[in-house]
């Protein structure tokens, strides 16, 4: 115990003695990161460009990117915080977001960027009535995009605050709006290149930087998988139930399917990661993108396994728990006790690189979403000028980043991959089935379209509202105040069927016949590709 007292008091003043040094590494990082922005934006003209990159990347670079987009904060800090508490239960997030990859990869990805042209209400409207089903598929994405954004803020102001030694909410609350507003210059700087740039150098240092640490941890134990485990055991107080299943969601198995449902459903249906399909010039480049993000994913998630219990063995679960940022301390920490407060600042830089480009990746979707859909599209049906369209995609960027800012404040503490498994949920219920009907089933309609994303979306949003996520535990959004009415953190496993569900009825119980031309030219397009580069051009 006194071992573990002091670890926390040598964590939290080396945190404190080094802030001179940390933020110089954080700060040579932004400008390095901006210099390259400002570089990729020079041509950032069209909609095109802001929106897509120009189609200007090859299959690896866009690879990068993609796992750079896909391994966010929740990757890095909540799952390695969840894995050094939870153990076994903690690493169940790494299997979700690894499978779930599978199915976005088998399912929609090719389709996807064969039929569309940049955002996923391309995809839904295209041979269905346009304007309610870009309405909706809009709205889905802002709420999806919004969630996920929730999860990077409370990452960011975790981080930060630890790397300065801020403990105060209102010091954390002031981290997060920096992060909000360093963030809207990238996007609006330098848009989808810029992003994609970002990303790219991003997916290089996380990976790397994850690699070092592992190669370390190993290292410290004879590069021997058992004696590390056996030194997570030691160290932690709830022995060896780390190793076994059931820690976290041992109480209550409807809440681990739930869960599962969401991880593995939710990536096929996350708008920023489909829309990265629409920066590459091919199908045949999709797919290469595709098979270098699975190896660089599939590595990374490997290693948090390593990462997560050497966590365990070298700061324990205690120091993790009382530093600031809880949870998500676990891999700053874990470079400490490795590295010192060297380490500790290069791989919060990467953390921080990582909540970044994410951050980027999510806002330029949203932005896209609003300017393209519902402005240029159901507003104006249209008749835009050619500038008009990225106009108002900048002005939005504004916009979502002031309320990431206040969402982020207002989840502060939260652990990050939980709070991305509600996005992942919202993403499975409203998107998912819609896309997989859209792209598989003739028969479906509007109205079944509208049902079926108006329906999954509300089902989710009602559920965490009633859920204890807000109500009645200490973690919750309003701290031990009142009593969930739902009992299960995740909605998954209610609101994913129903999205489903509706998608049918509305479908079957529709008069209107869609036009069976638009569905076959579909069915060509999404197989072939054929019209893809010529939609592209428009």
């Amino acid at each position: 115990m006194n071992d573990v007292l002091a670890t926390i008091d040598a964590a939290v003043q080396t945190v404190e003695n080094n802030p001179v040094l940390n933020i110089s590494i954080f700060g040579a990082f932004v400008a390095v990161t901006l210099f390259i922005v400002i570089r990729a934006s020079r041509n950032s003209k069209t909609a095109a460009d802001y929106y897509a990159a120009g189609r200007s990347f090859t299959g690896p670079q866009n690879g990068f990117a993609i796992a750079g987009d896909y391994l966010s904060a929740a990757s890095f800090l909540g799952i390695v915080g969840a894995i050094a508490i939870n153990g076994y239960d903690g690493f169940l997030y790494s299997i979700g977001f690894l499978v779930a990859w599978l199915v976005a990869l088998l399912l929609v990805a090719e389709l996807m960027r064969n039929t569309g042209k940049f955002t996923m209400a391309d995809v839904l409207s295209f041979r269905l009535k346009e304007r309610p089903v870009r309405m909706a598929a809009a709205i889905t994405t802002l709420a999806v995009c919004f969630f996920y954004l929730l999860a990077q803020m409370a990452g960011a102001g975790g981080l930060v605050s630890l790397l300065l030694g801020i403990t105060e909410r209102v010091g954390q609350s002031i981290v997060v709006a920096v992060v909000g507003i360093l963030m809207i210059v990238y996007v609006l700087i330098g848009g989808m290149k810029g992003t994609t740039w970002v990303q790219i150098v991003k997916a290089f240092l996380l990976i790397g930087g994850a690699l070092v640490m592992t190669v370390w941890v190993l290292a410290i134990n004879g590069f021997n998988l058992n004696t590390l485990l056996e030194s997570a055991v030691a160290a932690s107080p709830k022995g060896e139930a780390v190793l076994a299943p059931g820690l976290q969601y041992g109480k209550n198995p409807w809440d681990f399917i739930s869960l599962a449902l969401a991880l593995v459903l939710g990536t096929a249906g996350l708008p920023h990661v489909l829309m990265r399909f629409y920066t590459v010039p091919t199908a045949k480049e999709a797919r290469r993108s595709v098979v270098w993000a699975i190896w660089l994913i599939g590595l990374f998630y490997i290693l948090t396994l390593v990462l997560g219990y050497g966590a365990g063995a070298l700061v324990g679960s205690e120091a993790i728990l009382a530093a600031p940022g809880g949870v998500n301390a676990a891999a700053p920490l874990l470079a400490l006790a490795l590295g010192g407060p060297l380490l500790l600042g290069f791989i919060s830089a990467v953390a921080f690189a990582t909540i970044l480009a994410v951050v980027a990746g999510l806002t330029i979707t949203a932005a896209a979403s609003f300017a393209h859909d519902i402005y240029a599209n159901v507003v104006k049906k249209g008749d835009v000028p050619p500038d008009g369209e990225v106009k108002v995609a900048r002005r939005t960027v504004i916009v979502i980043g002031v309320l990431a800012i206040l969402g982020g404040i207002g989840v502060q503490g939260q652990n990050v991959a939980f709070l991305v498994a509600l996005a992942f949920a919202v993403a499975a219920s409203a998107n998912l089935p819609t896309i997989l009907f859209s792209l598989f089933w003739r028969r479906f309609t509007t109205r079944g379209a509208v049902w079926s994303m108006y329906g999954g979306l509300g089902s989710a949003l009602v559920l965490i509202f009633l859920s204890p996520v807000f109500w009645g535990t200490p973690t919750s959004v309003f701290v031990d105040t009142g009593v969930a009415i739902w009992p299960l953190n995740n909605p998954g496993i209610v609101s994913i069927p129903l999205g489903f569900f509706l998608g049918w009825l509305g479908s079957v119980t529709s008069r209107r016949a869609e036009d069976p031309r638009k569905a076959a030219e579909m069915d060509v397009r999404s197989l072939t590709g054929f019209g893809a580069e010529k939609a592209s051009n428009h």
